[in-house]
This record gives structure tokens, sequence and C-alpha cells, in this order.
């Protein structure tokens, strides 16, 4: 077999592959072999097909299928030794590819196309200088946790007199025009509101200092923003009947429901951290601090990821890409989407093939090896961050990596997940080989930093 390998430009490449009768013969015999032990043909006992016959039903195809494979074969070994540093699969090259027939040729000649990366120079020195921000945690910030915390484990309790915020129940007349009872009017007993939340002010204020047993006068449709669909869940009708439901009504109070936050106590600290996690205020509040420190480390990776690619980009600039190439392997790749798909996506594809590349380079250059364990603690550090969404910062490891790996388990988020440890691996490496420069910043500081870029 003959394969050579003829550089169109400094992108492109035309890989022709010869393939003579001694490269497959063999194979194909054996493959006719194989075959004939397992066919069956009408008017013969399986396995006693006559070769003959085998040949002129199946040879050609069989034959086909062989050679197929060997040139498979051997354009990955001629691309693995060689170190071809390609941008997509091989694509076939029909012009020139001669035309073919396995019935009665022996000699084939095969050419493919293939897409070359650009050459460029990605990897990091101490010349290259970047600012790492390390976000400080401060009291303000631990005290609003500590007060989300205490929101979060509070409880309603009975009031005498409403207050902004509390709950109010009671039973809900609708009235005349005239503000006396309607005959066969809306009663609604054990109606629950919240005044706080009432959209006209008006209405809202009539609830002010209210008390038990009092009786408010007030316009549900007014309060509501004529919302159908909350006034209909309001007095209990159907979201037509509450569109034409203009009514005044009394509303009798017959409860109050204060929400009262929990107090910092051992009690507290038990329910947000687990039993005798900590046993202290300050043991609690520094649990939180280091906790929040965790997630602001979280984020000022994730942010020097972001500032390294664009700094690794800005330097290298703008690269020769086979575009044509790309356009058509993207084309085959989504043949069901169309040629606007690719006119749509080609462009903005770019950057994020360049950034493929570069961090190659960069991990090649310093020895980055992703193991599943650091998949997994990657998995299991999101799993955390979607519980602390809901305040629950004191799941068992156990159950994490429970989760972590029920995530590993879906292909599209596994993914992901290699991808972002492949990037905190390269970070965290990257940033001992540049010089970096570090910035406490608080998170307002932060926030707009990142907003601006």
């Amino acid at each position: 077999m003959k394969i050579s390998f003829e550089n169109v430009d400094k992108v492109s490449a035309l890989l022709t592959l010869n393939i003579e009768k001694a490269d497959y013969e063999e194979k194909v015999k054996k493959a006719l072999k194989d075959f004939s032990h397992r066919a069956s043909l009408p008017g013969f006992r399986p396995g006693k097909v006559p070769a003959s016959l085998i040949q002129k039903r199946f040879g050609a195809e069989i034959k086909a299928e062989e050679i197929n494979k060997l040139l498979g074969e051997e354009i990955n070994k001629y691309i693995r030794e060689n170190k071809v540093n390609m941008l997509a699969e091989p694509m076939p090259n029909e012009e020139k590819t001669p035309a073919m027939d396995f019935e009665t040729q022996d000699d084939f000649t095969f050419a493919f196309d293939i897409a070359l990366a650009p050459d460029f120079d990605a990897k990091l020195s101490k010349k290259d200088k970047l600012t790492y921000y390390d976000i400080k945690v401060d009291d303000a910030i631990v005290d609003q946790q500590v007060q989300s915390y205490c929101q979060r484990g509070g409880q309603q309790v009975k009031a005498e007199e409403y207050t902004a915020g509390d709950m109010v129940k009671g039973t809900l007349t609708q009235l005349n025009t005239k503000n006396n009872t309607l005959k066969d009017g809306l009663v609604v007993e054990d109606a629950m509101m919240l005044p706080e939340y009432m959209k006209d002010k008006k209405e809202k204020a009539k609830f002010e200092g209210a008390k038990l047993g009092d009786v408010i006068t007030f316009n549900p449709a007014k309060a509501h923003g004529d919302n159908a669909t909350e006034l209909a869940s309001l007095l209990h009708i159907t979201k037509e009947e509450a569109e034409g439901m203009k009514s005044n009504f009394n509303f009798q109070v017959s409860e109050i429901l204060h929400y009262e936050p929990a107090k910092v106590t051992q009690e507290l600290f038990d329910q947000v951290l687990g039993k005798d996690v900590v046993k202290s205020e300050e043991e609690f509040r520094k649990f939180i601090a280091d906790d929040i420190k965790k997630n602001f480390n979280g984020e000022a990776e994730y942010q020097f990821t972001q500032d390294l690619r664009e700094y690794i980009l800005g330097r290298v600039g703008k690269v020769e890409f086979p575009e044509a190439l790309l356009k058509r392997f993207m084309k085959l790749r989504n043949q069901d989407k169309g040629e606007q798909y690719v006119d749509d996506n080609f462009e903005k594809s770019l950057p994020e093939l360049l950034w493929h590349l570069a961090k190659e380079q960069i991990c090649d250059q310093l020895e980055v090896k992703v193991q599943h364990e650091d998949v997994l603690e990657t998995a299991k550090h999101y799993t955390r961050l979607q519980f602390a969404q809901y305040g629950m910062v004191n799941i068992p490891d156990e159950s994490i990596t429970k989760y972590a790996a029920e995530m590993l388990k879906n292909e599209q988020q596994a993914q992901g997940l290699v991808e972002r440890t492949v990037e905190n691996l390269m970070a965290a490496k990257a940033k001992e080989a540049v010089t970096l420069k570090t910035k406490e910043v608080t998170i307002e500081e932060f926030r707009k930093l990142t907003e601006k870029k």
C-alpha cells in the first residue's frame, strides 16, 4: 500500500491511499470463509453453501467491506504515527478518487481532504501577566447569610394586630353598590391574604393596624390590579367570573399570622448544619464565612479561566482556518438542519475552536491529566451548590457523592463536567506558570468587574 500526504496550503492537505490486491486479498478470503460457515440460502443447509456461489452472490460486497475496514485502519494509523493535527474527520475527495467497481477492479485509489489545525503558540511563561481576584468575606456578608438562615428557620406566630408582611385570615362578604351585604352574594370563609403584596396602595393601606375582629371594606379587584387569576384564587370563582367582578367586600379578621425569624441559638445551628457541628455563634459565623469563601473562590477561579481565555486569544490574534473544509464538515454533521444552520453558526464556532486548540497546547505544556476522581469532585462541587441554593449545607458526603454519580450518568452533563474539570486543573497550573498578581476585592467590586467584561 502506498500512502501520500500533500499539503494543499497551510491549513489543508490531501491524503491519498493506493490499495493493491495484495493488501486485502487474505482478509477477503478469511471474511468469505467466515461468512460461508454461517450463510443460509434456499436449497442449502446452513454452512453448506458452495464457495463459488458465496463468491458470486456476496464477493463484491465482502470485498468492499474489508477494503473499507483496511482504509479506516490505515488512515488512523498514518494520522497517529505522523501526529497530523486534524480539526475534523478526513472527508472523501470525489474529484481525486477515481470511479471504482469492486467486482472487476483489483487496485483502488482513495483521496481524502484533511482540515489542519492552524499553527500558533499558546504556551504560557512568566512573561504572561494576569490578575487573580481574591474576594474577601466581610462581616456584612456573613450578617446577611445569618439573617437568611434565621428567615428560613422561622415560623408563623399568632398576633393581635396587623403589621406589614403579616398574613390575615377571615371571612369575605360581597357588598352591593351601597356597601351593604349583597343578597345571595359571595361569601368566602377562611380566606387568606397577604396585604403587603397588594398592588393598589390605597387598598393596602386599609389593613394597616387592623386587629382581630375588625371589619375592613375594600375592593379585591383594585387591590390585585385587576388580575383575574389572583382574584379567582382569592374568591374561589372561575377566571371568567373574576374578570367581571368589581364589587367591594367586607373582610372580618379572624386570625393574624406574623412570621417570626428564628433566633441565633443552638437550635438554629443544629437545624442548618446538623447536630452539634458548631457550639457557638462565633463558630456558626466562621462556618458560614468559610462556606461563602469557598463559593467566592469558585467564582474567582471561573473568572480567572475566562480572563486567561481572553488573554490567550488576544495574544494569539487572528489565525487562518480551513474554512471551506470546516463548513463542509459542519454541514455533513448537521444534514437535518440545512445550509442556514451553517451560515448562522460557523463564525461563532471559530473562537470556541481556537480556545479548544489553545487549551490542548496549554494542557500538554503543563501536563494536565484528568482522572475520573477529578471529574467526580467537580460534580460533587456543583451538587453542593444546588443544595445550598435551598439552604441545605449539611448534606452528608455519601449523599453528595450519590447525586454526583447520577449526574455523570447523563452523557451531556458528564461531557460538560469533564470540560469544566479540564479548565479547573489547567487554571490551577496556569497560575503557577504565569506572573500572577493577586488583587483583593469586595464582592460588589468583583461583580462590577465581571459585568464590564
